[in-house]
Formats: C-alpha cells, sequence, structure tokens
C-alpha cells in the first residue's frame, strides 16, 4: 500500500488525521534533523497500521515535509 504523508517536525502533541484526499497529515515531536522525524514517523505509522517497522519505507521525500511511504501489509 502507498500513501501521502504531510509531516509536521517540532509539534507538541503527536497526532495523525486523515485528511480528505485520503493522506494523512502527521505531527511528530521530533525535529527534522539526522533524520529523527523519520525515524518517529516510521514507528507512528507501524503503530497505526499495526505492522513491524521494517515494512514501511519512505519512497520519496525524505528531506520534505510530504513523502511517499509504502508499507507492506
Amino acid at each position: 500500500m502507498k500513501l501521502q504523508v504531510k509531516v509536521k517536525p517540532n509539534a507538541k502533541h503527536q497526532s495523525v488525521q486523515t485528511l480528505e484526499d485520503g493522506s494523512l497529515a502527521i505531527a511528530l515531536k521530533s525535529p527534522p534533523t539526522d533524520g529523527k522525524a523519520n525515524a518517529e514517523l516510521i514507528e507512528v505509522l507501524a503503530k497505526t497500521f499495526d505492522v513491524p517497522k521494517a515494512r514501511i519505507t519512505i519512497k520519496s521525500g525524505r528531506a520534505a515535509r510530504i513523502k511517499l511511504i509504502e508499507i507492506d501489509l
């Protein structure tokens, strides 16, 4: 499954919202440095979809706020 995710790093609270177009908006507590936000994003998605972290990959947008994520269900 592929999905588009809009990430907001440095948020006060961690949250996951589904937008009208089917993409996700995820607020992360981690800063966008040294891959910390990407690591937290993978953890949040793993908990949300109940899959191991190894099954989640960032296909594009590693350094961008809008990312394309692939999840092997």
